[in-house]
């Protein structure tokens, strides 16, 4: 009998839950918060911070830093005139104010002693700095008028506003962004325990397959006019699935095998011990010459069919490496079939695990025109959505690649049902986002 989609999903969701649960616990990976290969990593603990952020008092603007107290009088009939004292540059060691002065100061630079408020330049008169002297240099000379009074604290950032010394900044268990990765910095840490990614070793195969190595070279089964002969193809499960993997948050490496079930299985099996997950595609229908199962089932793994299209045929299973239950996943070969099949069954757990949301944007669409499914399978089509938010969808096909490629979105058309009318709603994945 086939399963039902959601069947399917609960059995690949048990085959990979002990892997993602180990990996959990796995010794943490240290990568520096320089390091480009930090963005969209996931911390393996905690993060505290170890000085406050800020790690000083310092200026929101840039202006004169006072003592309130001075300013307690002005108004604009009577500003209160000040002498300028010495200038505070971001960078500048913490100096000394002098009550009964007005002391220049730039944003980001630490407040003075004995200052308790900063009066921004363009309220000031002169609205513009003259001459400025900073530590070593001669007494300053010059004065500014202020017309209003200023309150305690007024555009300054105090020390550890932000986070306290020892605050947690950041969960475990968490992806990190472009302002995460703001926060490890600006807290001075040079490196972050993150979670290992998942290995996957994605294998393609078929002798119809024509592949390219890592510079996009073709082999040498093109004919001199650059096409493939009549009966190849090139391979485009490969760096589809390579490419929605690593969108996943996964690590991949490849294999591609043609149609010899016993290199197959060997070449798998001496890779295996470098992965976590192994998926592979093509190579498990009924016909002959069906790699994956034949080299695969003896094996313990399983293969039989999901009532969904595309995607019918699936295997799934584990092979024991060095006392280690490695998932392996089985897709069809088709293109389409492939990658709606990792999206329905695989990627929502791996974004999961790489702190990303499990599933595309979904929303329900009314349909444009009325369509047809079969009664027994839940059909997975490929849909444009139009200037009126209605959804059209294109004929069934595992083939139909450039089709998936303009889509908007996969349309759910599910089990039970044969007809759906226009106006329907049905549920809708976006495809792109």
């Amino acid at each position: 009998m086939r399963r039902t989609i959601s069947e399917y999903t609960s059995d690949v969701q048990q085959i990979l839950d002990p892997m993602l649960r180990r990996l959990r616990a796995a010794t943490p990976e240290s990568i520096s918060v320089g390091d480009p290969e930090l963005r969209g990593r996931v911390t393996a603990t905690v993060t505290h911070t170890p000085t406050p952020l800020p790690p000083f008092d310092n200026s929101q603007m840039d202006g004169y830093a006072v003592c309130a107290a001075d300013l307690r009088a002005a108004t604009i009939q009577q500003p209160v005139t000040l002498p300028v004292g010495r200038t505070t540059a971001a960078g500048d060691p913490v100096g000394r104010h002098l009550p009964g002065t007005a002391s220049p100061i730039m944003t980001g630079a630490a407040i003075p002693r004995e200052a308790d408020a900063v009066v921004p330049i363009e309220r000031c008169d002169p609205p513009h700095f003259g001459a400025l002297s900073r530590a070593n240099d001669p007494e300053p000379t010059g004065a500014v008028a202020f017309a209003d009074p200023v309150e305690v604290g007024r555009f300054v950032r105090r020390a550890g506003e932000d986070a306290e010394a020892g605050a947690k900044i950041l969960p475990a268990d968490i992806r990190l962004t472009p302002a995460r990765i703001g926060v490890l910095a600006a807290a001075g840490l040079s490196s972050v325990p993150v979670q290992p990614r998942v290995r996957v070793l994605l294998c393609s195969t078929g002798d119809e397959l024509i592949r390219s190595d890592a510079t996009g070279e073709a082999d040498s089964a093109l004919g001199l006019d650059g096409l493939p002969p009549l009966g190849l193809i090139h391979d485009a499960n490969t760096p589809m699935l390579a490419a929605a993997l690593r969108d996943a948050g996964a690590l991949v490496t490849t294999l591609r095998s043609g149609d010899h079930a016993a290199e197959f299985r060997d070449e798998l099996l001496r890779r295996a011990p470098e992965c976590d997950l192994i998926i592979t595609s093509g190579g498990i229908s009924a016909g002959a010459f069906e790699v994956v199962r034949e080299a695969l089932a003896p094996l313990g793994i399983s293969f039989g069919s999901v009532a969904m299209q595309p995607g019918g045929p699936q295997g799934l299973g584990a092979l024991e490496v060095s006392n280690i239950e490695i998932p392996v996943i089985c897709f069809p070969g088709n293109p389409v079939s492939a990658l709606i099949s990792a999206e329905t069954f695989v990627l929502p757990l791996l974004r999961t695990a790489a702190g990303l949301p499990a599933n595309r944007q979904r929303e329900k669409l009314r349909l444009a025109h009325d369509t047809g499914s079969p009664i027994d399978k839940h059909q997975v089509r490929r849909g444009r959505v139009g200037l009126d938010g209605r959804v059209s969808v294109s004929a069934p096909g595992s083939h139909l690649l450039s089709e998936l490629a303009a889509a908007d979105v996969l349309v759910q058309l599910p089990l039970g049902q044969d007809h759906f009318p226009e106006n329907t709603l049905v549920d809708t994945w976006r495809l792109h986002d």
